[in-house]
């Protein structure tokens, strides 16, 4: 007789933590345990505007999956997701192999969500993963390099511009002021020339944060160089830069030869594929983070929507939510394999958001106390330390952690 197989699709946040968890739980007489993902490493997915700005070396983002995983216990695919089909209790994999699951667990994060911009797939980089990040930071370091080899100097060369001021444009634009004044004195450039612009359609910085907390973030920002055009949306990305307004009349063209997405992102294209009811690729589930449709699939991380009763909001899709989700389906799992269908509901337990502004800035909102500067720095070292701490214990910690505090 077949043991039950447990089949966690995407080795992110999510998914990692629900499989380090699984793993402690139950036997490998009690079920089969698959971890499927496209590359044979995780990448702190919060650390990536550090890699794209070239503050922080790729390598320092990811670490192998096999490190972290009881490869006696757990079976590790790399391969891709095509599909979910979830009638059969198949997925379909890149290879042509199709895996049949008892429960499937759905962690496959999110892509960049354009809103339709155009020009934006074409002409804009994202940040996605760690080769999009490197291609970023290659791009603008060689931007800077080539600027004194033109016999007509293009200042476009030197003009980044951000899309978005929620979290990640904002964590991004923090390293880029940091790091475009080394640039400059590497490749001999006047500061004077760069310019730094940040574009956002919404009405303020960083929607739903404390007011008094953007305020500090906006101005240290402002003092490093940085331009906001609030209210402004990006209307179009063109080969030679952005064309932005407030309304049909306001309409400017930016030119660059940098123009960064980072203004939100939707659900995995698997999610909508595989027939799933979605909003933005994301799937409305139980308490228990199960779909709704099927009793044996759990949605969770970026794939799954959870309504912020107290707002009526989705509740973001954050690192520390995702990972919460992660232990609670480890947990759901392993008493629905002993027989136990009384599962537990998933309430966020929110111990607060801090978002950096560079290495030795930032704000943050931690247990109802506001910090700035740089004891918001440390404590968001702390809060990436601890990430890693729980997935791979004081040996990750040691190998990956952030000890640089001041």
């Amino acid at each position: 007789m077949r043991k039950p197989r447990i089949v966690v699709l995407g080795a992110g946040y999510a998914g990692l933590m629900t499989v380090t968890r699984l793993q402690k739980q139950i036997s490998t007489s009690e079920a089969e345990i698959v971890l499927v993902n496209r590359d044979d490493y995780h990448y702190e997915t919060t650390w990536l505007h550090e890699a794209s700005a070239g503050t922080l070396h790729h390598d320092r983002v990811r670490y192998q999956v096999r490190d972290v995983i009881d490869n006696n216990k757990v079976k590790f695919v790399q391969d891709t997701v095509e599909d979910i089909k979830r009638e059969e209790k198949k997925v379909l994999l890149g290879s042509g192999e199709e895996l049949e699951y008892d429960y499937l667990v759905v962690g496959l994060g999110a892509i960049p969500e354009t809103f339709g911009i155009p020009g934006l797939h074409e002409h804009a980089f994202m940040i996605k993963n760690i080769n999009s990040s490197r291609q970023i930071r290659e791009h603008i370091e060689y931007a800077f390099a080539s600027y004194n080899m033109d016999e007509v100097k293009d200042d476009s060369k030197l003009t980044i511009v951000v899309g978005g001021a929620g979290f990640t444009g904002i964590e991004l634009l923090g390293e880029l002021a940091n790091r475009v004044p080394e640039l400059c004195r590497e490749y001999d450039i006047d500061y004077k020339k760069t310019r730094l612009i940040c574009v956002e359609a919404a009405p303020m910085v960083l929607p739903g944060f404390d007011e008094e907390l953007v305020k500090y973030a906006v101005a240290q920002l402002e003092k490093k160089g940085v331009e906001f055009r609030i209210g402004t949306a990006v209307k179009e990305a063109t080969e030679t830069g952005v064309i932005v307004g407030k309304g049909e009349d306001e309409v400017e063209e930016i030119k660059s030869a940098t123009v960064i997405w980072a203004a939100g992102v939707r659900g995995n294209p698997v999610i909508e594929k595989a027939g799933f009811e979605n909003m933005r690729g994301r799937v409305k589930v139980r308490p228990d983070l199960r779909s709704i449709e099927h009793d044996e699939v759990f949605i969770i991380g970026d794939s799954s929507l959870m309504i912020n009763e107290e707002v009526n909001r989705p509740y973001p899709p954050t690192a520390q939510i995702a990972m919460q989700q992660g232990e609670l389906t480890a947990k759901n799992v392993a008493a629905l394999l002993k027989g136990n269908n009384d599962l537990a509901s998933f309430t966020p337990d929110l111990k607060g958001t801090v978002c950096s502004l560079g290495e030795d800035d930032a704000i943050g909102l931690v247990f109802g106390k506001k910090l700035y500067g740089t004891s918001a720095s440390f404590m968001k070292k702390m809060v990436d330390n601890r990430a890693l701490f729980m997935v791979g214990g004081p040996g990750l910690v040691f190998k990956k952690g952030k000890f640089k505090f001041m």
